[in-house]
């Protein structure tokens, strides 16, 4: 067997890797890179693997780091099974053809504006024919998607349908077991189980996002947005909240409908600014399957995402409307990493005012607007313009989906207990400062780990 990491190698975004084994080529995730516009354009045209070569494709979630070249794939003449959870396969329906639309609206606008030409990737015609071929399997469920490769779905906590990929491998008389975390999640995180570790594992690949730091605790978050909301309202302003449209849009409106039954937040409105988060939402309710039903707030409520102050906006001419009302208001809108989206053209009309809060609530990759925000750089540059960064900046890390560093080492010691020939684990999906920190951490523990590089290929 042997495994090449070809993308989310040293960094955070595109995350792919392809499991040579029995002659036939797996792909585990084929996500987009983010970043720089032109480098990561660069990055994301280049296929990891000539589209003939692939036999299978492996997904362990449906964000677009992880999912988001599956439809390039296709566009190339990919036309094998694209496996995941069920619910993993209807988030990456709405999202990849949200992301088609994206790129075809962005390369539309360049273009108007002349500030270069950057072709969409792919188009909603090949989003639409990706998930025709995409197939949802239950987890703990085993299943058989290539010669001598049977495949497990474990549940990774992360978001919604995320999993943990165990693969069972036998190849030449020889069976070994390989796991890869996909994104790991925090336990005690809403809505959504909390992570199972794997059992059984001969080498893993894990995920390293925050492999230098803990997150204060999810409790100490929800109070910390209590007080945003309420501060910033008091002074006329709005909250404006970069988020991903699946799994963060729907904790933070969760958070703010249990702190307005409890009185804990001003009885301002709440404007879920996004046609692919409106999607996503209706994706939670048709999934309740999986929700985690040993809490509290959803056992009792029956409408976890529907309340008197909660507002979805679909059109593009609702949207415009927020950026000339009045009053204090929080505007929650994607993208999570504030390169594209809505959340742009908010930011870009109330970044200047200092009566407003920029809240962050997840990881903010290198190059990215949201990174330039957390870094709190006096200008920040929209759609070509200089905009003074004049609003407040608060960042809750407490609501990461992201494992760190202590629920990382945690997750793979639980692994390690089931697994007595465990052999390597190799890092992926962390910047090098914290992948380092963790690799460190992991050796000092007894394992034995690498960091590859992109396209470094290894044998097991």
């Amino acid at each position: 067997m042997e495994i090449t990491f070809a993308g989310a190698a040293r960094e955070v975004t595109g995350s792919c890797h392809i499991v040579h084994v029995n002659g036939k080529h797996i792909l585990l995730d084929c996500g987009l890179f983010q970043g720089r516009r032109n480098e990561t354009h660069e990055k994301n045209v280049r296929l990891p693997l000539d589209v003939s070569r692939i036999d299978t494709v492996v997904l362990s979630h449906a964000h677009i780091d992880h999912a988001g070249r599956i439809p390039l794939l296709v566009r190339e003449g990919y036309r094998g099974t694209v496996w995941c959870t069920a619910a993993t396969r209807d988030l990456a329906v709405i999202m990849l053809a949200d992301s088609a639309h994206i790129q075809e609206r962005d390369a539309e606008f360049l273009a108007r504006h002349r500030k270069g030409v950057v072709p969409p990737l792919y188009s909603i015609v090949d989003a639409t024919r990706t998930a025709d071929l995409m197939a949802g399997v239950p987890y703990e469920k085993a299943f058989e998607v290539t010669t001598g490769v049977r495949v497990t779905f474990v549940d990774a906590g992360h978001i919604l349908g995320s999993a943990s990929v165990v693969l069972d491998v036998e190849e030449h008389g020889r069976k070994q077991r390989l796991v890869f975390s996909g994104d790991i999640g925090r336990s005690g995180l809403p809505i959504i189980r909390d992570p199972k570790a794997p059992e059984g594992a001969d080498v893993v690949i894990m995920e390293s996002t925050y492999g230098d730091r803990d997150h204060a605790p999810y409790t100490s978050a929800r109070q910390a947005l209590a007080r945003i909301v309420t501060e910033t309202a008091a002074r006329g302003g709005r909250i404006l909240i970069p988020a991903f449209a699946v799994g963060r849009a729907q904790e933070i409106v969760y958070d703010l409908h249990s702190l307005a039954l409890a009185g804990e937040i001003p009885a301002i409105p709440i404007y879920i600014d996004s046609p692919l988060a409106i999607e996503a939402t209706a994706v939670f309710e048709t999934h309740p399957e999986i929700f985690d039903r040993t809490e509290d707030f959803v056992q009792r409520v029956q409408t976890l995402f529907r309340f008197q102050q909660a507002h979805y906006t679909r059109q593009a001419e609702e949207s415009k409307a927020l950026n000339t009302a009045v009053g204090p208001m929080v505007i929650i809108a994607p993208s999570g990493m504030a390169e594209a989206g809505r959340i742009v053209h908010h930011l870009k009309h109330g970044a200047s005012n200092p009566r407003n809060t920029i809240l962050i609530v997840g990881f903010q990759a290198e190059h990215t607007l949201g990174r330039r925000i957390v870094e709190r750089q006096p200008t920040i540059k929209i759609h070509g313009d200089e905009i003074p960064l004049r609003a407040q900046v608060e960042v809750l890390d407490g609501y990461s989906a992201h494992a760190d560093r202590t629920e990382l080492t945690r997750w793979l010691d639980t692994v390690r207990s089931t697994s007595p020939a465990l052999r390597d684990v190799y890092l992926v999906h962390g910047e090098p400062g914290p992948q380092d920190a963790l690799a460190e951490r992991l050796r000092d523990g007894g394992y034995r780990v690498s960091c590859p590089e992109q396209f470094t290929t290894v044998e097991s």
